[in-house]
């Protein structure tokens, strides 16, 4: 008999099975797989509200006054991390609509699923769930300047923010209204406290189901853009291997606890891939196809990475304290 518990001790073979299965179904039944792409939005959406519905939000008040986290959070995603994406395009220098691409997803922190892999990876999931808002304005209001400092003015008249606002409504604010109202339905009536044990389900298999169609509509784009693909890929490789090392140095300096300082590995480490894609698909038609690639491959080798950072994070970098 499959139990949630069972589903959760099982989920790094899972979603290692879920990646292989989406490829599959992307290189063979390629028109099948590129018709999933629709799909995407709504998943990551059903995939928050189950994850939304799991964090106890009258707790949150005492995240959201984790200065020290905060603090931390910010500085890492939004000074460390632009110097060493510079330091990685400058290593490996790129024409300008790959750069343009490499900068909308390395330079934005993920604000979505970054939750789930906390969670997962036995961080502080309730600081990175009441960090969201911040993380969001600070990009939004950040990004063109990043962008211009990376680019150039040219960018000013290229990047919509339109796509961005209208993903971060749709993937995070509307499935985080309706976990809350659910948790105030469960407080109340028996057929809510059902809903609230149905939805503790939800993690594990939309997780699974969000990586399927991901792979499987925008492997055929990776695969026909291998060329591209090459020269990016060392850049998402390096960048995944030297932000948990950064972070884990953050983390020491403002003395943060292990689960807000996994929280903070994941932060730096996971990108806004997933949103951050409507924005190149807003490009101009020369640019929208690469830019669209670049993210796309960074989408690819990030879902590896976390696999591999949910089990490294929690028991190799950053330990439970022995208790004497």
């Amino acid at each position: 008999m499959i139990t949630r518990e069972s589903l959760e001790n099982q989920q790094i073979w899972i979603y290692g099975i879920s990646l292989l299965i989406g490829g599959f179904i992307g290189l063979t039944f390629k028109s099948f797989g590129a018709g999933l792409q629709w799909t995407i939005s709504p998943l990551i959406a059903i995939l928050m509200y189950g994850m939304f519905a799991q964090i106890p939000f009258l707790k949150l008040r005492k995240a959201v006054s984790n200065i020290r986290f905060m603090l931390a959070l910010l500085i890492g995603n939004f000074v460390f991390v632009p110097i060493i994406v510079w330091a990685l395009t400058s290593i490996f220098p790129q024409p300008t609509p790959v750069l343009l691409g490499i900068c909308l997803v390395l330079l934005t922190p993920c604000i979505d699923y970054v939750i789930v892999f906390t969670q997962l990876g036995k961080g502080n999931e309730r600081l990175m769930l009441a960090s969201t808002p911040i993380l969001f304005i600070v990009q939004m209001v950040i990004l063109p300047f990043y962008l211009w400092i990376f680019i150039g003015e040219e960018m000013m008249s290229v990047v919509q923010i339109e796509p961005f606002v209208e993903a971060f409504l749709l993937l995070i604010v509307v499935p985080l209204l309706l976990a809350v109202i659910t948790q105030l339905w469960g407080e109340k009536k028996a057929m809510g406290v059902k809903a609230m044990k149905l939805t503790a389900w939800l993690p594990v298999p939309l997780m699974a189901a969000v990586l399927i169609v991901v792979v499987a509509s925008q492997i055929g784009k990776v695969y026909k853009d291998l060329n591209i693909i090459m020269e990016v890929v060392p850049i998402y490789l390096l960048f995944l291997i030297i932000m948990p090392i950064i972070a884990r140095i953050i983390a020491l300096i403002f003395s943060l606890d292990t689960g807000a300082g996994r929280a903070l590995i994941f932060s730096m480490g996971t990108r806004n891939s997933l949103v951050v894609l409507p924005l190149a698909l807003a490009l101009p038609e020369s640019w929208r196809t690469i830019a669209a690639t670049v993210i796309v491959t960074q989408t690819i080798v990030e879902l590896i990475g976390e696999l591999i950072y949910i089990n490294l994070v929690p028991n190799w970098m950053l330990r439970d304290p022995k208790i004497k």
